[in-house]
């Protein structure tokens, strides 16, 4: 292995944060003002938003598992990785041109279908990168330096936003021109990975087989767990049209947002708050993983499944724009105790020869149930009120955490 960039951060693992860092910048230019674009802009319904963002994200994971097979059984990462990528820098721009939801649904596509190409293989060479004892710190690296992006991105678009509106553009205009903007960083991400990124020739093997039967009982047991909690997991454009609902009918504007940003006053505090969830994330994610290193990655993940139930509670119940705030905040801990600590404890319930599979065993179950959860979450909303989907959420990640605590140990053995 290559020496230390940082003490257990390998440089093809710094280098790949430094590619997530920019692909970062570009989707959270986009991600906040994407499901305000399709409801106000394009006039689509919370169901069609729930519809565009769960077959979005299934058809991203249930690629995750055929191409990590495929890097596994090639002993290759890095090809994978580089189409991936390059597909999902294409699709942003391409949402600049949209004037039906279809549009973006098909944009949208494009984007994930990317991220499906790639990830499980991304995530695989992290792991093939780094030493048993390191692969909590390297994974949270590796999201710190990509939700440090996600903090950087929405506050370009935030400052686009701003600029635009001083020169007289209206809201539509404005969010096409960042959404052609958002190509720059995602080619920088795209470059880096072609020159940057090595890996050693690794063994083809054209016997390596695809049965479920071949992992492990407790591998099995945490797919079933993150189905659970995945269905009550919808995603995060349902958070932002909360954010949304909540600061727009009901108050909480901070006065000094308002006299600055005036008549999109709503949209620039909504990315505000998506913002706050974004540091707290950057800012716990590698702690996180060398606490589950520590304390074992079940410990950790129960944590994050209740800080969710919490916050999904917190939104079904309080029309306060203070709350709000503060909700996103803590939501940025759930996601750095779960998000690579997730992936650091699917790769250790498996051989080293089954990573790429097992991680896209992962994402594809989560992202079947992706696909199920944002519809609920939309039709829920529809026919039920905005708080209805939250309230789904919050019991179903409870029942998740319920599940880690009864089914699986609190340590686990290190493949």
């Amino acid at each position: 292995m290559s020496k230390d960039i940082i003490k257990g951060v390998k440089k093809n693992v710094f280098i790949l944060g430094l590619v997530s860092f920019f692909t970062d910048i570009s989707s959270e230019m986009l991600y906040p003002i994407i499901p305000l674009f399709l409801t106000a802009i394009l006039h689509a319904p919370m169901s069609v938003v729930g519809l565009i963002e769960g077959i979005a994200e299934s058809t991203a994971s249930l690629l995750k598992v055929v191409s990590g097979w495929l890097s596994d059984k090639s002993g290759e990462r890095k090809p994978f990785m580089i189409y991936g990528y390059s597909l999902s820098t294409i699709a942003k721009p391409l949402l600049a041109f949209a004037a039906t939801w279809h549009f973006v649904l098909a944009a949208r596509f494009l984007d994930r279908f990317g991220k499906g190409l790639r990830s499980s293989a991304r995530d695989a060479l992290i792991a093939d990168s780094t030493e048993a004892q390191y692969r909590g710190k390297a994974f949270g690296f590796h999201r710190s330096l990509d939700s440090i992006g996600a903090v950087i991105g929405p506050l370009i678009a935030l400052l686009l936003l701003y600029y635009l509106d001083k020169n007289h553009w209206d809201l539509d205009a404005s969010y096409r021109m960042i959404f052609l903007i958002a190509f720059i960083p995602a080619i920088i991400s795209v470059l880096l990975l072609l020159f940057f990124v090595t890996e050693k020739a690794g063994e083809r093997k054209d016997d390596l087989k695809f049965r479920l039967s071949d992992f492990s009982r407790d591998f099995k047991i945490f797919l079933l767990i993150s189905v659970v909690f995945a269905i009550g997991n919808s995603s995060n454009a349902f958070l932002i049209l909360r954010a949304n609902d909540i600061f727009g009918n009901f108050g909480g504007v901070p006065s000094i947002i308002t006299s600055t940003f005036g008549s999109f006053v709503v949209v620039a505090v909504v990315i505000l708050t998506y913002v706050i969830y974004n540091i707290t994330y950057s800012l716990f994610s590698m702690p996180a993983g060398m606490l589950s290193d520590r304390i074992g990655r079940r410990n950790v993940m129960i944590g994050g499944f209740l800080i969710f139930s919490i916050v999904y509670l917190g939104f079904a119940i309080t029309n306060a724009g203070y709350l709000v705030w503060i909700l996103f905040a803590i939501y940025g801990f759930y996601i750095a105790m779960t998000d690579g600590v997730s992936k650091a404890y699917a790769v250790d319930l498996v051989p080293a020869d089954k990573r790429g599979t097992a991680i896209g065993l992962y994402y594809t179950a989560t992202g079947l149930m992706a696909l199920a959860a944002s519809i609920i979450a939309g039709l829920l909303w529809d026919l039920a009120g905005a708080s209805a989907p939250f309230l789904f959420g919050s019991a179903m990640a409870l029942v998740a955490a319920v599940m880690l605590v009864m089914l699986l140990p609190a340590r686990n053995h290190i493949n």
